[in-house]
């Protein structure tokens, strides 16, 4: 259902205005391999997706 909403269909890049939060910091920078807190990969705390806007 999400296919193609958080990365691009052919260059498989992450889409710019998705942002990707866990223990209350901004992991949208991160590499994708990057292992996620304890925290989270335990349950303890939410792993956030969040569909950033941009305007002026």
């Amino acid at each position: 259902m999400l296919q193609g909403t958080i990365r691009d269909h052919v260059t498989h890049q992450r889409r710019p205005f998705v942002r990707f939060f866990a223990c209350g910091e901004d992991w949208s920078h991160e590499s994708p391999d990057a292992p996620l807190p304890e925290a989270v990969a335990k349950g303890a705390e939410p792993f956030l997706l969040v569909g950033a806007i941009a305007g002026g």
